[in-house]
């Protein structure tokens, strides 16, 4: 008897010290930052959530989420009203004034790195999987997203074997306006080599071009991606206010994609491997339905 009541002694304190433990990480949670948000809901913690940015988007539950506006003009004001215990961003999260304000109200500031590649994702996840106390599931969810970029790597290797890689653009803007051509040190450029193709912009960041610069490029495929519209209005008003495009070879060939905005923002989020395989679609369109 006083081994079994020993074991349930050391049962309980194991369970106390694990309660303990739980509730000393941050309850309520703030998060600038779309992929970032995706993550967190993706880890089990979406009832922890009490505001986000309006690029957090997905899954639609955050869309009910009070907003603290766009992640690199925020308030202080704002993030201090839902009284956060953490406030998870990027290095684009902004402005500093705003985040050295929240950090002197005694709120946890937790900043992770956009930078898109599979170490910098990996060292993400670890990050939020001690602040959330799910360290074993973050491991999980990384060595899923490897096998899935492993699975897209043989996709497009298989499909080269037929085809070469297509030259694209990605174009990113906001109601048709001038839109910003995506290029090397971006998400958006990791995503379109992913899903095989070259990417012919040669600039770092995201630059607007002109029409000398367009013409001269002349992609095979256009992906576009707008921040206001979406679906044939989206692709109707970059035509409209960009009409040099129609003069592409994409545009004659009407190897025109559409991109989500939300999947560039806040480093590699949990649907970009799904992405990936839906533009594979797109620069081979032969792969599709095989």
């Amino acid at each position: 008897m006083r081994l079994i009541t020993r074991v349930a002694l050391l049962c309980v304190g194991l369970c106390v010290s694990h309660w303990a433990a739980a509730a000393d990480l941050p309850q309520r949670w703030v998060s600038a930052g779309g992929a970032l948000s995706e993550w967190v809901s993706e880890l089990g913690g979406a009832a922890k959530l009490v505001g986000v940015d309006t690029t957090s988007q997905h899954p639609e539950a955050l869309k009910a989420l009070p907003s603290i506006g766009y992640q690199r003009s925020l308030s202080a004001e704002g993030i201090l009203s839902l009284r956060p215990d953490i406030l998870i961003g990027t290095e684009e999260m902004g402005p500093p004034p705003v985040i050295a304000q929240v950090r002197n109200a005694k709120v946890q500031v937790e900043l992770f790195s956009a930078q898109a590649d599979l170490p910098t994702l990996g060292k993400n996840l670890s990050h939020l999987g001690r602040l959330l106390g799910a360290e074993a599931q973050a491991e999980q969810l990384l060595q899923r997203y490897q096998q899935q970029l492993d699975a897209q790597q043989a996709r497009v290797a298989e499909a080269q074997k037929q085809q070469k890689a297509p030259g694209v653009l990605l174009l990113l803007g906001h109601a048709g306006g001038k839109p910003l051509i995506a290029g090397k040190d971006t998400a958006a450029d990791w995503l379109l080599q992913r899903a095989g193709g070259h990417n012919l912009a040669t600039h770092s960041g995201y630059k607007p071009f002109s029409v000398e610069a367009l013409a001269g490029l002349d992609p095979e495929v256009l992906v576009f991606a707008d921040r206001a519209l979406t679906g044939d209005a989206a692709k109707t008003a970059l035509f409209k206010e960009n009409p040099i495009l129609n003069a592409s070879r994409a545009a004659k060939a009407g190897r025109v994609l559409e991109l989500d905005p939300t999947l560039l923002v806040g480093g590699l989020g949990p649907r970009l491997p799904a992405a990936l395989q839906t533009l594979s679609d797109g620069f081979y369109p032969a792969q599709g339905g095989q």
